[in-house]
């Protein structure tokens, strides 16, 4: 292979797309997606000038095309692990297909089975390895280091060196091939709320007398309690908390202040720079829509940051082995 073509790439429970984004900065080409939500699939398309397939549990591998490097932000689901011994025991099939079956895990694994990409990257919430007592994330790592026979990293990193925002999530990545890969040191870049907000925002942004004094009691009652919740007003200067699906609800995990008004929540622009997406990226959807969809995105510069030195890892490796050169042909 020559090293200037572009690796490829596939990005399922594609969302938005903030997978594509980062890893098409990185120089990646995307050969295939898949997201089931029609005002997600409505995003992508205005962005990208492509539909993803639906949903992916009814997508055969066989139309998915072969690809260096396959992405996925996978639900998180609990994973029935009873009676593994016993199938080990009977010789009977087991696996992945025994312990993910019914999850959309399966359908990330039975495509890396089949595709054998050279790497893969996922993406998930942080509690995904406390979740089901552990027993996901054992699952998950079993099946794909000792099912899929994969070399597999992960790291929980926090997106705010490079957006204003408290975002930790977890990163999964595998090569099929040994690789000296490590999760990169996020650059600091010192971001504040202030660089992502917009000016002359319209008023309906802006909480109504009615919320702010029903967000203010709640938080009250709470604090009485020796509770935690409450809404959660920015400093400026500072960064925010997680940026949510439930956004859209209230806008109480993240409220600007404004002088002599009641605080505002963001609007869907200053949502999508907050999740690292460039101002010529195009909202096309309802203020509703647009919040669940930057609340499920991934952080951009995050996962662009982790595209890069897998590229640089799978650069390495193709240049210095002519097996590469066969398989990309197939490509």
């Amino acid at each position: 292979m020559k090293n200037q073509e572009s690796l490829t790439f596939i990005d399922l429970f594609a969302g938005i797309g903030g997978f594509r984004t980062a890893f098409e900065r990185a120089g990646c080409k995307c050969v295939f997606s898949s997201e089931w939500d029609k005002f997600a699939q409505e995003t992508y398309f205005a962005n990208y000038g492509e539909r993803p397939a639906g949903d992916i549990t009814k997508i055969s591998s066989s139309i998915i095309p072969y690809h260096d490097i396959l992405t996925a932000g996978f639900p998180c689901q609990p994973f029935s692990i009873a009676g593994v011994s016993k199938h080990n025991a009977l010789g009977n099939a087991h696996g992945f297909e025994h312990e993910t079956q019914g999850t959309l895990f399966f359908d990330v694994a039975r495509i890396i089975n089949e595709k054998k990409p050279a790497a893969f990257v996922l993406e998930n919430v942080k509690n995904l390895t406390t979740h089901d007592k552990g027993k996901t994330f054992q699952v998950i790592l079993e099946t794909l280091k000792e099912e899929l026979n994969y070399q597999v990293f992960y790291k929980i990193l926090d997106a705010r060196t490079l957006v204003p925002q408290h975002r930790e999530r977890i990163y999964i990545v595998g090569f099929h091939e040994t690789h000296n890969f490590q999760f990169p040191q996020l650059p600091d870049l010192s971001p504040k709320v202030s660089d992502i907000l917009e000016t002359n925002v319209e008023d309906k942004y802006t909480l109504t007398d009615h919320l702010w004094e029903y967000l203010q009691g709640y938080a009250r009652k709470h604090k009485e309690k020796g509770n935690g919740f409450g809404f959660g007003l920015v400093d400026l200067n500072g960064i925010t908390r997680t940026l949510s699906a439930r956004y859209y609800k209230d806008g109480a995990e993240i409220l600007i202040p404004q002088k002599n008004k009641n605080p505002r929540r963001l609007t869907p622009r200053e949502c999508a720079r907050l999740m690292g997406y460039s101002d010529s990226f195009q909202i096309v959807c309802s203020d509703t829509r647009a919040y669940k969809q930057f609340g499920n995105s991934v952080a951009v510069p995050v996962v662009e940051t982790i595209a890069r030195e897998v590229v640089r890892c799978l650069r390495t490796q193709k240049v210095e082995s002519p097996q590469w050169e066969a398989v990309h042909q197939l490509l």
